[in-house]
């Protein structure tokens, strides 16, 4: 396992955040840290609403045991300027959405070596703020690395910064962001990789819900609330049609450019 502190870019990146979240008043409230273990291997299972829910669970995990988590990342971000130099610095694993077995064998050998990854088994960020239905990839990688799979809730993140919405700077000020813990799972080779990812998906829908109940800020008619709480986001039928659509967009547009 990396020393803590041997990750000078990634201290620099920790630095950052904080600074970040400290000039915007950001209010964390943590239950479950317990469960973050202090050593070893181990793939928190995070919900994924806003674009910054890795910052947010990064800087919880350094809050409780000053480690550094590796996220997997789609290989687009480390093709960019300047991100992807930070992104490999910090040993985060590229991900290719074409051939994903070099991601696959690259995180089951992190963990393997002691490492704690973030993955967001959802795919990509919930435009509906409800849990999406997961890949099987968290529990598969765990049971073959032999390392436990600790589910991560975060709820709040979204109103910093997500797609498809957004809020002015004044009202990124002050929010408070929830983070939700619960109970570590050890998957095994032989179990139903798919029956303990709909066991995790119905874990990660509680612990939100949780979050969301003890929520301190009403969100009744407010974009960043679901539908199903009085929200205006979009209820996950109507956001499943859109994701649909954006990502037959990017097809067409990548075929054009390939002409």
């Amino acid at each position: 396992m990396t020393r803590r502190g041997a990750d000078p870019i990634y201290g620099v990146a920790i630095g950052a955040g904080r600074t970040l979240f400290g000039l915007l008043g950001v209010k964390p409230t943590v239950t479950g840290a317990h469960h973050l273990p202090e050593t070893g291997g181990a793939v928190l299972a995070i919900t994924h609403f806003g674009y910054l829910d890795f910052a947010l669970t990064e800087w919880v995990v350094w809050m409780r045991n000053r480690r550094h988590v590796r996220f997997l990342a789609t290989k687009g971000a480390f093709d960019k300027p300047g991100v992807g130099m930070l992104l490999r610095g910090m040993r985060h694993i590229p991900v290719d959405m074409k051939a994903g077995a070099d991601a696959y064998r690259l995180a089951v050998q992190a963990l393997r070596d002691g490492e704690m990854l973030g993955i967001f088994p959802e795919g990509g960020v919930s435009a509906s703020f409800e849990v999406r239905e997961l890949k099987s990839g968290a529990i598969r990688m765990a049971a073959e690395a032999g390392v436990p799979v600790i589910p991560v809730a975060v709820w709040g993140g979204q109103r910093l910064l997500t797609k498809a919405a957004g809020s002015t700077l004044r009202q990124k000020f002050g929010v408070p962001i929830g983070f939700a813990i619960g109970d570590p799972v050890l998957p095994s080779k032989t179990d139903d990789a798919a029956a303990v990812t709909a066991q995790l998906q119905h874990t990660l829908q509680a612990l939100v819900h949780s979050l969301q109940e003890r929520y301190p800020t009403d969100g009744t008619g407010a974009w960043w609330q679901p539908a199903r709480l009085g929200g205006t986001a979009p209820t996950p039928a109507v956001a499943a049609v859109a994701e649909k659509e954006r990502k037959e967009r990017k097809a067409r547009e990548a075929a054009a450019k390939r002409a």
